[in-house]
């Protein structure tokens, strides 16, 4: 009679080799590949140039300084030193946690244009292949798409695949702010898109800006497109692992202990961007609020008390979404721990209702994106939860559910 080994150990492997398959077998870009930097990046040397400069004989503060110091720092100087700054050092004010909402704009713009220059003369440079010169092309209309003066850009760097941030609404005003945290494939090029409008970062954040203004036209709102950190190419096996997320987490609790203002924080986590989440989860500042993850692969925890938050925790998944075929374990660094719409789990399940798979969560007319937009405001009386007897709305104080304005 044959014996079959059913040991820990034994099982353990085949549940990495299930994980390994199927996340080859999703893939569709493989793996990451960005292009070749030769010394440093523009950013590096715009922050290197701040590092040794003065205004007006000052010297000015480290780059990297606590953002409270750096925003004293900018308090201390007239508006037109503050623009001077901003046209010296673009890049490098432009992606300054601490320097002024509106002073980023400014600097960022300069920065864009600057890129689009760049790239309308890679665009006939014969020394690049027929595809790189139509990469020139792509990205120099998306500069020119982000130059509209109707858009804010917090954040950009043109380095690699590319890192940028953008805001709706007046964050210097709002009374609650959203941040949308994008999955796998995030990029400049990917930022915003015609097709799966509400797939990419600015579809999804234009969309919730728009819900929230339904739902509680009251209430002052901001939402940020966060891309500002570099996500996996494609399935691959860098979207199985933590490495890019480990390094987005650090990004994104910089960004928000930056964020002018009190107002209270949610956070919206897609995808790979519930992974940088989870990750940052016990570093966030005392404002953030509420986490909510649609479509998550895990959150690198087998419990929601592991994220060690005081943050509420939401999650959902609509019944066609793939993810839901990947393997919700960790082993070895590969996978990204527990299903967060687990019973086991603990999080709030919420409905996904009409997200139609896994980049439908923040269509309009979806359930999924009225419970983002209501987590946004802080309705939380009349979220859907994931089925009638669940209590994903159970002990939630009576400041906490504040109604619609």
């Amino acid at each position: 009679m044959t014996s079959f080994d059913t040991s820990p150990q034994l099982n353990v492997w085949r549940a990495l080799l299930a994980l390994a398959v199927v996340f080859v077998m999703l893939a569709t870009t493989g793996w990451t590949a960005l292009r070749n930097q030769r010394g440093p990046t523009a950013l590096e040397a715009s922050v290197s140039a701040w590092e040794h400069g003065r205004i007006d004989g000052r010297r000015l503060p480290d780059a990297q300084a606590a953002p409270s110091r750096l925003a004293r720092f900018f308090a201390s100087l007239t508006e037109r030193q503050r623009a001077s700054l901003a046209r010296r050092y673009p890049l490098a004010v432009g992606n300054m946690n601490g320097a002024p909402v509106e002073l980023r704009y400014l600097a960022n713009r300069a920065s864009l244009r600057k890129s689009r220059a760049v790239e309308r003369l890679r665009m006939h440079d014969k020394r690049l292949s027929l595809s790189g010169q139509r990469e020139a092309g792509r990205r120099a209309r998306q500069y020119e798409s982000l130059l509209n003066p109707d858009r804010h850009i917090l954040a950009f760097d043109p380095a690699g695949s590319g890192r940028i941030a953008e805001v709706f609404g007046n964050l210097n005003r709002a009374e609650r702010v959203s941040v949308v945290v994008p999955g796998v494939d995030t990029e400049l090029l990917t930022f915003q898109r015609s097709d799966r409008e509400y797939s990419a970062p600015v579809g999804m954040a234009e969309s919730l800006h728009a819900a929230e203004r339904r739902v509680s036209p009251g209430t002052r709102t901001a939402v940020i497109a966060w891309a500002d950190y570099t996500s996996p190419s494609g399935l691959g096996m860098e979207a199985a692992t933590a490495t890019r997320a480990e390094h987005g987490a650090v990004r994104l609790n910089a960004l928000l202990r930056a964020l002018p203002g009190r107002s209270p924080v949610s956070l919206f986590c897609h995808s790979y961007g519930s992974v940088v989440c989870g990750l940052a989860a016990d570093t966030l500042p005392g404002r953030v609020t509420d986490i909510a993850v649609a479509g998550s692969p895990g959150m690198r925890v087998e419990n929601a008390t592991h994220l060690r938050t005081s943050a509420r925790v939401w999650a959902m998944r609509d019944a066609d979404d793939w993810i839901q075929d990947v393997p919700y374990l960790e082993v070895g660094g590969l996978g990204h721990g527990a299903d967060p719409v687990s019973a086991g789990f603990g999080a709030r399940v919420l409905s996904a209702r009409g997200a139609e798979g896994h980049g439908g969560y923040f269509v309009p007319g979806t359930e999924s994106l009225r419970n983002f937009a209501e987590i946004g405001v802080g309705a939380y009386r009349t979220l859907a939860c994931a089925a009638e007897h669940d209590t994903c709305r159970a002990g939630l104080s009576a400041a906490a559910t504040a109604g619609r304005a």
